[in-house]
């Protein structure tokens, strides 16, 4: 599995998932409304920045805070493919995996990223290209690349009946 994306960089570590969808619309329900409140707490702004095909690269601790599932819903409703980290939170990344968002660190590549840097992640060899320059990751499991093709976990259940 390879996705082709642009990056757009959040700059900073240990950004929380409090500001990255506030508290205030957790009773929005529909995917299509989260996108307008994606990043309200902390740069209303960078909604403008995800144009379809879009890698976020974040720093490290990204998505710490509360477990909101709204997180990435909004973020692949807005059009975000993937995510690069310096790391990430536990329970986000977890939600990421779960609802068919990859997630995958290096720090190597989210140095050598920058806003509008073209972006490959492979999934299957395990790496990250960032401008032509190729970065190893950690290899996603099987098991994984599985559930990120189906489009999340519960479509992978549903598919195993």
């Amino acid at each position: 599995m390879s996705l082709n994306a642009r990056a757009v960089v959040i700059p900073g570590d240990d950004i929380d998932t409090d500001v990255l969808y506030p508290g205030t619309y957790l009773n929005v329900t529909d995917v299509e409304q989260m996108t307008h409140h994606l990043f309200e707490g902390l740069d209303p702004a960078l909604r403008d920045r995800l144009v379809g095909d879009t890698a976020l690269v974040v720093g490290s601790n990204f998505g710490c805070g509360s477990s909101r599932e709204h997180v990435p819903q909004a973020m692949r409703a807005s059009g975000i493919r993937f995510l690069i980290g310096a790391g990430f939170a536990r329970i986000f990344y977890r939600n990421c995996i779960n609802l068919g968002l990859p997630a995958v660190v290096s720090e190597a590549a989210v140095a050598a990223a920058g806003d509008g840097s073209t972006v490959e992640l492979d999934l299957e060899d395990g790496s990250v290209l960032v401008d032509g320059e190729r970065f190893a990751l950690n290899p996603v499991p099987p098991f994984m690349r599985e559930i990120f093709a189906a489009g999340g976990l519960i479509p992978w259940v549903l598919r195993q009946r």
